[in-house]
């Protein structure tokens, strides 16, 4: 434990290049919270979930440096990150927010360099706002840049794209309804697209044992790509909204989807699944707070 709390840089590669960082003592991962255990339990109630607020759509930044949420304020919701700096976590300061467009389901590029998040904003950010698209911003040396840059037509469509996660080496998996009519257009579907020489490529749908005819959406995908979490609108489900699993086979084809069950899923609205880069939490929103379960809660659904 003591290397945790040396003052010596440790060395990580990250996108092929070597660079200095220090740990974070174990004490202060995760902004000073104590650990849940099986049972679900709200994450940094006097700082993050705040009872006069609506807070969703959270994740940590791989060195478990950021911790990247949305929250709603004035009806708009805006990004917000509280960062590990000089030795203890900051105040939540806001990355991106308008009085116009809906910005939410912040994801980090798995380098780090990209924050990705979807918006209505209009393709110059001045006109009246849109359906929704996956968008981002670059780290530079002092923050993150200013104009938001579209994920492109592989990606995004004239309809709705929701909440995105990645593979390890880069294939974003994301929601959308695109391709439905105005009678269907409540049918969105988890589909993935590889990112290869500078760009994504045509997505792919997942299959029946993942999509149905009902809503899938904010799906979060394992690094190595052997599962993946999802928000399921479903008659069968516990609550309005529950997440799924679905796990691969060894021939690497998705297993039918199931519901897990009471010990995440309520009456209530469970979505925006996000498990940690160390394996050991799965965060979820629930009802306008964000909660964390120790991540072991999946390996009991294989």
């Amino acid at each position: 434990m003591n290397r945790l709390r040396a003052v010596f840089a440790l060395m990580v590669i990250a996108t092929g290049s070597l660079f200095a960082q220090t740990a974070i003592p174990a004490a202060s991962m995760y902004l000073n919270q104590s650990r849940p255990g099986m049972t679900p339990k709200v994450f940094a109630p006097d700082r993050v979930s705040l009872k006069d607020h609506y807070e969703y759509g959270s994740v940590f930044s791989n060195d478990g440096k950021e911790f990247y949420y949305a929250v709603i304020i004035n009806s708009k919701p805006q990004i917000r990150c509280i960062r590990f700096e000089k030795n203890a976590w900051t105040a939540p300061k806001i990355i991106i927010a308008s009085e116009k467009y809906e910005y939410n389901d912040p994801f980090l590029s798995p380098d780090g360099k990209r924050l990705y998040f979807i918006s209505d904003r209009s393709a110059n950010g001045q006109g009246q706002k849109k359906d929704f698209d996956i968008w981002y911003i670059e780290r530079k040396q002092d923050g993150w840049s200013d104009v938001p840059i579209n994920a492109g037509p592989a990606i995004n469509s004239e309809k709705n794209e929701y909440y995105m996660s990645f593979t390890k080496n880069g294939t974003m998996y994301f929601s959308s309804n695109g391709g439905t009519s105005a009678a269907t257009d409540k049918n969105y579907d988890i589909r993935s697209s590889a990112y290869s020489k500078g760009k994504f490529q045509a997505f792919r749908k997942l299959s029946g044992n993942v999509n149905t005819e009902n809503y899938e959406a904010d799906v979060f995908v394992s690094p190595d790509e052997q599962y993946v979490i999802f928000c399921a609108e479903r008659p069968e489900g516990l609550g309005a909204g529950d997440l799924y699993i679905s796990f691969k086979s060894k021939t690497g084809e998705w297993q039918k989807a199931k519901n897990m069950g009471s010990i995440i899923n309520t009456g209530g609205y469970e979505f925006c699944p996000f498990v940690t880069s160390d394996g050991k939490y799965l965060f979820f929103s629930r009802d306008g707070d964000i909660f964390w379960v120790k991540a072991e809660v999946i390996e009991t659904l294989r």
